[in-house]
Formats: structure tokens, C-alpha cells, sequence
């Protein structure tokens, strides 16, 4: 189907809003109102401008408390719609969008508004122009979309169709009941549908609507539902995008729009409307890779962790450093930051590598060039929202490129048993304006699920996390979005490890000569008023360091080392637990902070 987005929903001026809208691959586009009047160009220069592009303009919009108004009031506005569809003429399109009304003066009359729309659509006919009429879920009298349709029925006039949209017609009442009225309204009737998600919110509905509306896929409406009832009526125009928020009003449009389009891809997908390379889900973690323009600090950390350097790779400053199936890559290359190590990419195992690359491509996510010598593995990778490479991986399968190839064993010392046994999780700070792309990223891309969002507490404000996981937990990655997005010391990527004692791996570590991250004694006199311990048990994690959790299937005991760079570590012993520790976030936090302030750094 063809898609389309409204000039609202990006940032920037009108030209940088229409080529971003073109890049990212929409066939077409609304234009906002204000957008045009704001913009220096003339609407013949807008059209030339969109026809150059590749983009068709499909709806003009909005036009404003026209209907059931007293008759000095509608001669007004037949006054100034006369101007807006010569304007539609200049700039090429033939479709407005009418918003039911809030007018002061409109009245609660059917009748009236279906006459006074009727003669809206006459003179809309003069210039070629159809009218869309959509139900504002807090308009005066008409705040419904099948009110909105029985007044265009009762209209009667060819040239006066209906505009259905998600987020006016969800926000009111989601229940799939409430979406069976869409079967009554004839398709060639819905001028156009507009689409939107949002989080669930308890708040008044025109707020939710200005501030928090999202792409479809990224909030809590089931937006497939609403578009296959529409597709079944025979609607056969775009499926475009209106989405007012805050955020994207700020960021680069260019992203925005990549990550829009992204979204009707996978709606489409959704609803069968297409069928792009199905998703190959990842069935674990291969290798997680940290660049640094110092290996010392972090070697000697993962060497407390009981880490062995075993490999280096054959042609580049890369060493290998494993413990158990957790591996990772640490890269002294030129691309390393000058503020210390961090995480630059991970390495996942795929069942099928080259099907999960064009996945990717086919939900624009193109593979990264990368510069390899000749005999190196053929690894895909494509870049996640935050910049981490994602590489699809196949490791020590004989059918397949081997990456582990790339390296040369050297002589080491075998990792201490009991220790760490694989990567449990990896934890990856987004930045602030692409916290709800990158949790669509990773689902529509990689084929995870994603879980429920959760605020945590942090000293300075709210952070924001949500998991992707695949259906066994072999691959889990915590997005989150800091307090204060600014600040890499606290809000560092982290890599946690499992292991099946902590305690003992905890004891190690420290024996060592590692650090962990200091815990407040108030921490563990309210772990004593929460849970019930052995002898002597609370006064070991007091000792190490450890947190404890629980959850209906089992119990969670971790630790978090101190940060090199932007990167810190985490053991952790699950038992049955399924989450990722986040009643104990707000305690880990602040005791970053503390530390940070005490060391400065």
C-alpha cells in the first residue's frame, strides 16, 4: 500500500521535513497547515518541491469548526474555505481534512451539520476538492468516528467522505466491539485514514493527543485491528501517519522518518497486506564487543572476573578474552574514544545470517560497510538506533562462516570452575529521543518481544527501561533511557554475566583485586524487613556487595562492578527469576553517583 506522513509528526523546516519524508521511502504526504505558512516557498514551489521528490501531497489539513455553526458564522468560513481550496489547487492536492467542531457556537444538530457539510462539498467541487470529515475525540458535539459517519451519510453528497483515525477513535474506547461499527462505512466513503499509537495514559484526551501520540507498534493501541477492519471495507488510499509529539518534534527528522516508515512497514507486515523476509530471531549472544584506546583497565577487570585472554584476531588489534560461553571482544582499533571504553557492538547468534541481513534491509536497516582483509569471515552487520553494531553470527558451525575463525589461540590459563557461565544480559542507555525506536528497532528487526515499560528512580529523575527478549531468554537487552542523558559515567552501558554462585564469584572477584560498587547499609537493614534469610546469609551480601530480589518464579542475587570508562559489569544468579532486578535500580544508581562524586569519575 502506499504510505504516507504527516509534516506535523518531523522536525525542521517544510523542505527539510519533505526530503527527510522522501529518503526514508514515503510515497506521500500531509501537509500541516502551519508548516505551509511558515514556509517561504510558494505552493507552486511546495508542489515542484514534492514532485521532485517523489511524493504525492495527499491532504491538505486541518480545516476548522466549519459545521453546525449559525448561518452569519458559515458564510464566514464558506469565505475562508474558498481561499484554502484555491490554495489546495496551487499546491496540487485534491483531499481536506475537516475536524469536527469545538466551535463556542456550534450546536448539538445533525441535521444542521450534514446540510452545512453538504454545501461545504459544493463548493469543494468547484475546485476539484474532496472533503474528509474526522471525529476529534473531544469535539463539541461529534467525538466519535461513527457519528462522524452518520452525518456524512445523512449528507449524502459524493464529494463528502469520512476520515477515520486510530488514535481518536482508540482513545476513546479500544475494545475490538467498539471497532465494528468500520464495517458499515463503505470504503470508497473513507476519504483517508490516519494512524497513530500511543502509551496508555490516564489523562484528558486532548494532552494524550498533542504530546504523547507514537508510530504504530510503539505504544499500547492495536492498531492492526482498527487498519484490517479498514482494509475490509475496500479502502484503497494510503495508510498515513499523524503523530503529535514532543519528542519527535526535536529530533532529527531524517531518523524520525526512517523510524515512521519502519512502522508501517511492520503494520503492514502485520496485517498482511505484505511479506518481507520473515525475521530470524537470534538464539543467543556470540560476543559482546568493547573498543578502547586503553586495554589495561579493562583487562585487568576481566581478569579479576576470571576472564582469560585466548585469541587474538589475525589481522587487527582485537583480542578475545572467554570465560565459560561469555566472550568478549576487546578492540584497541583507531576507532576507540578518547573518554574510555565502551560498548560498540554485539555479536548474535542467527539461525540463518544472510535471511536476518535482509530482514534488516527490508526494514531499513541497511548492513554497514566494513572493512575486512580476505580471509576474514563474512559477518553482516547493521547499526541499532544508539550506533551498537548488531552482527549476525555463526559460531563454530561448520556449515557456515565461522567468525571465530578470524582468531589465533594463545596460550592462557584455564577460567576458575564455578564461574561465569555466559552473558546473561546486556543493558544499552538509548538516546533520550529514540527510546520508543529503539524498542521497535529490535522487535521488528531482530523478531524479539518486547516487555512492558518501567520508570525507575534515579537521584536526579526518572529512567526509563524496557526489555527485548527472544522466547527461551538466551538473547536479552535492556533499553533504557537515563535522567540525565548526558551523564555516561552513571547511565553506562553494562554486561552482566550469569553465573551459578555469586557469592563465590563475588568472593573471587574481590580476591582478586576487583572492586564492586559500594551498597548503603540501609539498602540491607530493608532487605530484613522484606525477606526472611539463613544465618548469616544477609551478612555475606552486606559483605559482597549483593543485591537480592524476588519474583513469583524464583529469586535474583547480583552485583555490579565498578565503571571503566562507560562500561560496567554485573554477575548475576538467577534462580527461577525472570526480571532484571529493577526494585534494586534506584539503590544501584545512587550509589553511582556517590561513587562518582567521591572519585570524579
Amino acid at each position: 500500500m502506499r504510505t504516507s506522513i504527516a509534516t506535523v509528526s518531523l522536525s525542521g523546516s517544510l523542505t527539510e521535513k519533505l526530503t527527510a519524508a522522501s529518503r526514508a521511502g514515503f510515497d506521500g504526504v500531509e501537509i500541516f497547515e502551519n508548516d505551509l505558512l511558515a514556509s517561504p516557498l510558494a505552493p507552486e514551489e511546495i508542489r515542484a518541491r514534492c514532485a521532485d521528490l517523489g511524493l504525492t501531497i495527499d491532504l491538505y489539513q486541518p480545516m476548522r469548526d466549519m459545521e453546525a455553526v449559525p448561518e452569519e458564522q458559515f458564510a464566514h468560513n464558506l469565505r475562508r474555505a474558498r481561499h484554502k481550496f484555491e490554495l489546495m489547487r496551487r499546491l496540487g492536492t485534491d483531499t481536506v481534512l475537516v475536524c469536527s467542531s469545538v466551535h463556542p457556537l456550534a450546536v448539538d444538530d445533525d441535521a444542521l451539520a450534514a446540510g452545512q457539510l453538504a454545501r461545504l462539498a459544493d463548493v469543494a467541487t468547484e475546485f476539484g476538492i474532496r472533503v474528509a470529515y474526522e471525529a476529534l475525540a473531544w469535539g463539541r458535539h461529534v467525538s466519535t468516528y461513527d457519528h462522524a459517519w452518520q452525518i456524512v451519510r445523512a449528507a449524502d453528497h459524493p464529494a463528502l467522505g469520512t476520515c477515520l483515525d486510530s488514535f481518536h477513535i482508540l482513545s476513546r474506547d479500544s475494545e475490538p466491539k467498539s471497532l465494528e461499527g468500520i464495517a458499515d462505512i463503505p470504503g470508497e466513503k473513507i476519504f483517508f485514514l490516519q494512524l497513530a499509537d500511543a502509551p496508555l495514559l490516564a489523562m484528558d484526551v486532548l494532552q494524550w493527543s498533542r504530546h504523547y501520540r507514537c508510530f504504530p507498534g510503539q505504544g499500547g493501541f492495536d492498531v492492526p485491528d482498527l487498519v484490517r477492519r479498514v482494509l475490509h471495507t475496500g479502502y484503497d488510499g494510503p495508510l498515513s501517519l499523524e503523530v503529535f509529539n514532543d519528542v519527535y518534534r526535536q529530533a532529527e527528522a531524517g531518523p524520525t522518518a526512517v523510524d515512521a516508515h519502519r512502522s508501517l512497514l511492520l503494520l503492514q507486515e502485520t496485517v498482511g497486506v505484505t511479506a518481507p523476509p520473515a525475521a530470524v530471531v537470534p538464539t543467543g549472544v556470540a560476543f559482546a564487543e568493547l573498543v578502547t584506546p586503553d586495554a589495561e583497565p579493562v583487562s585487568a577487570l576481566l581478569g579479576a572476573l576470571g576472564f582469560a585472554r585466548t585469541a587474538r584476531h589475525r589481522s587487527k588489534p582485537v583480542d578475545l578474552w572467554q570465560q565459560g560461553e561469555a566472550r568478549l571482544l576487546v578492540n584497541t582499533g583507531p576507532a576507540g574514544r578518547r573518554d574510555g571504553t565502551g560498548l560498540a557492538a554485539i555479536g548474535l547468534e542467527s539461525p540463518d545470517p544472510t535471511s536476518a541481513a535482509r530482514r534488516a534491509e527490508a526494514l531499513l536497516a541497511p548492513v554497514l560497510p566494513r572493512r575486512r582483509a580476505a580471509d576474514d569471515a563474512p559477518l553482516d552487520a547493521v547499526a541499532a538506533p544508539d550506533g551498537t553494531e548488531l552482527f549476525f553470527c555463526a559460531t563454530d558451525r561448520a556449515e557456515l562462516p565461522n567468525w571465530r575463525a578470524d582468531f589465533a589461540d594463545v596460550p592462557h590459563q584455564p577460567a576458575p570452575a564455578g564461574g561465569v557461565r555466559r552473558i546473561d544480559h546486556l543493558a544499552l542507555v538509548q538516546p533520550w529521543h529514540q527510546f520508543d525506536e529503539a524498542a521497535l528497532f529490535h522487535r521488528s528487526v531482530l523478531g524479539l518481544h518486547a516487555q512492558e515499560s518501567v520508570d525507575v528512580a534515579d537521584p536526579y529523575g526518572l529512567m526509563r527501561s524496557r526489555a527485548v527478549t527472544n522466547a527461551d531468554g538466551s538473547v536479552r537487552i535492556a533499553l533504557s533511557v537515563g535522567a540525565a542523558p548526558a551523564d555516561d559515567t552513571v547511565h553506562a552501558q553494562h554486561i552482566a554475566f550469569a553465573t551459578d554462585d555469586v557469592v563465590a564469584a563475588a568472593r573471587r572477584f574481590r580476591d582478586a583485586g576487583g572492586r564492586m560498587l559500594p551498597i548503603p547499609a540501609n539498602y540491607y537493614d530493608d532487605l530484613a524487613a522484606r525477606f526472611e534469610f539463613t544465618d548469616g546469609e544477609l551478612e555475606t551480601y552486606r559483605d559482597l556487595g549483593i543485591l537480592y530480589d524476588r519474583d513469583a518464579y524464583g529469586e535474583f542475587r547480583h552485583c555490579y562492578t565498578r565503571t571503566v570508562g562507560r562500561v560496567f559489569f554485573e554477575l548475576v544468579q538467577r534462580d527461577g527469576y525472570r526480571g532484571y532486578g529493577a526494585q534494586n535500580a534506584p539503590v544501584r544508581l545512587a550509589a553511582m553517583h556517590s561513587v562518582r562524586a567521591v572519585t570524579g569519575g
